[in-house]
């Protein structure tokens, strides 16, 4: 699973990387980002890629809560296409969430080790993700998403099982492309990332507790 990452990058690197359209933008940035935080996630509306504002937290149509969507932050790619909860989403509200590095933790000896995971290149990236306006019974309309998440690549694989989708550059327009709706074009794109395209190192405890919020997270442990 992706039950946290990180993202520092400013808005104009994001803007630039990705090829983004539109005026400045103000990024909720955070070097330890937890489910129900508030995220940074880019859509294709009217024509144009642009970055929003989105609850990391799927809630699907019929949910009646908002706490729903912290049963939700991540979707299987092998069930995606599938599942009620966000078979609709899939077909039709893709996003990409802007990210700089994951975390995730070791199980090892009875004790979690988390670990840092990020571009080898140190350049932000896209996880592949779905979004959904949900409508609360209040009548508040709430942006919410989730990250897909795959078997792990050959980086990940010794520390967890599963990783999110790290979508390829090249791919993006194609994924975000709201007139793309056949799940056999789309289910292909849900890969694990090559393994000579990100690294993973030994972080902080400190990141256990979601209270904790530095540029010191992301350091690497001494050997």
């Amino acid at each position: 699973m992706c039950g946290r990452f990180e993202l520092h990058s400013a808005f104009e690197i994001i803007a630039k990387f990705f090829g983004l359209t539109g005026g400045s933008f103000t990024m909720p940035t955070s070097y330890n980002i937890s489910p129900g935080n508030d995220i940074a996630i880019i859509v294709s509306e009217d024509g144009e890629n642009r970055l929003t504002v989105c609850r990391w937290g799927f809630v699907p149509s019929w949910g009646k809560d908002l706490k729903d969507g912290y049963k939700m932050i991540n979707a299987r790619a092998e069930t995606v296409a599938e599942k009620p909860s966000f078979r609709q989403a899939f077909s039709r509200h893709r996003c990409l969430v802007v990210a700089d590095g994951f975390y995730e933790w070791k199980n090892e000896d009875g004790k979690k080790r988390p670990y840092y995971i990020h571009r080898r290149d140190g350049k932000p990236f896209g996880m592949a993700g779905l979004f959904n306006r949900w409508t609360s019974p209040e009548g508040e309309k709430v942006c919410t998403s989730a990250i897909i998440t795959t078997a792990a690549n050959g980086i990940v694989s010794p520390i967890h099982e599963r990783m999110p989708v790290i979508a390829p550059l090249e791919k993006a327009a194609f994924w975000l492309d709201p007139s793309v709706h056949e799940k056999e074009r789309l289910l292909p794109l849900l890969e694990p990332c090559p393994d000579d395209a990100i690294e993973a190192y030994e972080v902080s405890t400190r990141v256990n507790s979601p209270k904790n919020d530095s540029e010191e997270l992301i350091k690497r442990l001494p050997s």
